[in-house]
């Protein structure tokens, strides 16, 4: 039977909210309820990865495992790669990384997952769900992936990045990034796919080794399925836009047929 090791990174200096991990929920912390959910899958064991000797204090003394990293991570997952490292385990054959400021998930959905990734031999996955209703599917802050294939935890930072840069740009407006570097912008043209065109054409001139295996953010949805098909030849492999055109449908069928990601905001930006 394949063994699993589940890490959890955690950090006290959060920008949104400060010392959320010690933060009590009905007399325990927050990173103390996501261990005890994570026991509870019984999955494998369960290793808090944090930089804070508060946190470690916590879980220790709540029944947890805990192991000091180094604080100069810039995310979870190079966190947990610390400390997988430090716990030097050699007979592990997944890792999942599980966030430390989720005390409300279902063990159900932490012990699915880690059967998904064995029946499929997977390399990385990630939990997701079916929007049902139809004012969460309308909510902004929710993001919809509506292709078949899924985008991995760099893409949906390069997605996100690139869809913050596209509020700044005058619209029609395409941007392209490749992880935390804009690489090409079309704007201020009455045709989306002209502004694909000129930022597609901006990309392959200044930095053609970058092109392949970018990203794509539009600030508002595609009519046609010219301006992404466009995007693709050029090497794009995941695009982010609103959505909300009659034909996304279209748009979507040609992001499949691709075999390339595609996710909805349901925000639009227009900068005139």
């Amino acid at each position: 039977m394949p063994k699993t090791l589940i890490l959890i990174p955690s950090r006290m200096s959060a920008t949104r909210l400060p010392g959320k991990p010690l933060l009590k929920i009905d007399n325990l912390s927050i990173i103390s309820h996501v261990v005890s959910k994570a026991k509870k899958a019984e999955i494998g064991r369960v290793v808090v990865c944090t930089e804070d000797k508060l946190i470690l204090e916590d879980v220790i003394n709540n029944g947890g495992e805990a192991i000091l990293t180094g604080s100069y991570h810039k995310s979870g997952t190079d966190r947990i790669w610390e400390g997988y490292k430090k716990l030097a385990i050699k007979d592990i054959d997944y890792i999942l990384n599980l966030q430390g400021d989720e005390p409300a998930i279902n063990e159900k959905d932490i012990i699915n997952l880690n059967n998904m990734m064995i029946q499929t031999k997977s390399n990385i996955g990630t939990l997701g769900a079916t929007i049902k209703n139809q004012k969460l599917f309308s909510n902004e802050n929710i993001v919809k992936v509506v292709t078949k294939k899924k985008p991995s935890l760099k893409q949906i930072a390069s997605l996100k990045f690139a869809f913050n840069i596209c509020k700044f740009v005058k619209s029609n407006a395409i941007v392209l990034a490749n992880r935390n570097s804009t690489i090409g912008i079309g704007s201020g043209q009455p045709s989306r796919l002209d502004s694909c065109k000129i930022a597609a054409d901006k990309a392959l001139e200044f930095m053609p080794n970058k092109i392949i295996g970018s990203v794509a953010a539009s600030d508002a949805f595609f009519p046609f399925a010219d301006g992404i098909k466009y995007l693709i030849e050029c090497g794009v492999v995941a695009i982010i836009q609103p959505g909300g055109s009659v034909n996304d449908q279209k748009v979507i069928n040609a992001a499949n047929e691709a075999g390339i990601i595609m996710a909805f905001t349901g925000t639009r930006h227009f900068k005139h």
